[in-house]
């Protein structure tokens, strides 16, 4: 762990000697790695190649916990009877011949950066991340665990690409109903591949503890307590026979990327306006707050070295309301969906990282007496970008009601495939062994031919 409590008793405004030796790991699944672990990594990668600079593929996947309304988001349907098509009306976007929601100004006026799919099928009702994190059905290998998230998976497959940034990170805040904030089940492959979650107990293990932040030391100032520290340890004999990596892992609150990519201080306020806060978070309940500074953090943490951050935006469980809700959460997703591809792409990085936001199932064609929309697993919706698809384009159709896949419909294996391919990985050919010793496909699907 890493703690370092201020305001008790030496050094640095009162920190003890004791307290300064449980400096010892981190926590990455239920796997710890020592901060001289991390460091001795990093010699050797620089060894390898000193001048080296990451580009890596990445997955960010932005989960609406509570199924979202498809005919009132990607697929208004405007030719429905009144108590089907709902409050809201078709704008034009960027790209000839399609037409979204009305409460997603900014992404129509760039839809030529994304991909809607309006026949997302397979769903199977349940209120959970599952079948958004994993591709599969909950009830698939259930007996050995179950089946591994993308970003388990990416882990066993494709590891660090820095070796102090945990490749699969979830940012999902927990949650009343707990399956929302899922940031992603490591199944079969057991503990060691889970996400490292910068608002859990992996986060306490990371950061400086004080009573009153306006005790906390400056950085000069926390270099100076970590001299007088390392100082205090030697003299203990604390380091001794410690090797150099050992050493520097005591700097690991002012070097390392992670610490860094979690600072939100560190962005421009313009950047930050862009995105939003999101705030105030309406119709939560019991699920996750429309945070928009997720999506920020998830951009940060991407451009540290994870490869696949997940995240909870929202809750969208509309029973009732649904109008209202549509008016709140759609707004605020637009902004920092928005920001998130425009921020991407000024970067760079566009072409390098998927962008997924869709839930677990849709909403019914029907609204009911509550001026809400019942669960409706039939068919469902999503909206990707980046990762060099071919964007600016609607796949599949739903009936005049928006009740059933008209035509193309497209399985979340289907999707998984997909974002596997932007990764690197061929889920037809690319297999794990499962805990009998039997090959696993990465996905039931294939990747989607008109985006890859």
């Amino acid at each position: 762990m890493l703690s370092i409590p201020f305001g008790r008793t030496r050094f640095c405004d009162g920190v003890s000697r004791r307290n300064f030796l449980k400096v010892g790991a981190l926590s990455f699944g239920a796997m710890n790695l020592t901060l001289a672990d991390v460091f001795r990594a990093e010699a050797a990668a620089k060894q390898h190649d000193p001048f080296a600079r990451t580009r890596h593929k990445a997955v960010i996947n932005i989960f609406l916990g509570g199924g979202p309304p498809h005919q009132d988001m990607w697929d208004i349907k405007t030719e429905a009877p009144a108590e089907i098509r709902g409050e809201f009306k078709p704008i034009g976007t960027n790209v000839t011949g399609i037409q979204i929601g009305e409460t997603f100004p900014r992404i129509a006026k760039m839809a030529d950066k994304f991909a809607f799919i309006r026949s997302v099928v397979g769903a199977r009702g349940g209120h959970d991340a599952y079948q958004c994190t994993t591709g599969w059905p909950q009830q698939s290998l259930a007996a050995m665990g179950g089946r591994p998230s993308l970003g388990s998976m990416v882990t066993k497959l494709q590891g660090n690409v820095d070796p102090s940034v945990p490749p699969f990170i979830g940012l999902a805040e927990r949650t009343q109903h707990v399956p929302w904030s899922d940031a992603g089940q490591t199944g079969f492959l057991g503990s060691t591949f889970g996400p490292f979650k910068p608002s859990g107990p992996d986060m306490v293990n990371m950061t400086v503890n004080a009573a009153n932040r306006d005790n906390l030391p400056d950085r000069k100032k926390l270099l100076g307590c970590f001299d007088d520290m390392k100082r205090a340890a030697d003299y203990a004999g604390a380091l001794k026979g410690a090797d150099a990596a050992t050493e520097r892992a005591f700097d690991v609150l002012t070097s390392s990327k992670l610490v860094e990519a979690l600072d939100l201080s560190k962005e421009s306020p313009k950047v930050r306006a862009r995105y939003g806060d999101g705030k105030p978070y309406k119709y939560q309940y019991d699920g996750a707050p429309t945070a928009n500074e997720h999506l920020l953090l998830a951009r940060r943490l991407v451009e540290a070295g994870a490869r696949v951050v997940t995240l909870s935006y929202g809750r969208w469980d509309s029973h009732g309301q649904n109008f209202d809700l549509v008016r709140d959460h759609g707004g605020k997703l637009d902004q920092c969906l928005s920001a998130l591809v425009e921020d991407l792409d000024a970067r760079g990085m566009l072409d390098d990282v998927t962008v997924v936001a869709w839930g677990e199932f849709g909403r019914t064609p029907a609204v009911n007496k509550d001026a809400g929309r019942d669960h409706w697993p039939q068919v469902s919706c999503a909206i990707l970008a980046g990762g060099g698809m071919r964007t600016g384009q609607v796949i599949g159709s739903t009936d005049r009601t928006g009740g059933t896949a008209k035509d193309r419909p497209v399985g979340f294996g289907d999707i998984f495939a997909t974002l596997y391919h932007n990764l690197g990985l061929n889920s037809e050919t690319t297999t794990v062994l499962d805990p009998t010793g039997r090959p696993q496909h990465l996905a039931e699907g294939k990747a989607l031919p008109e985006l890859v």
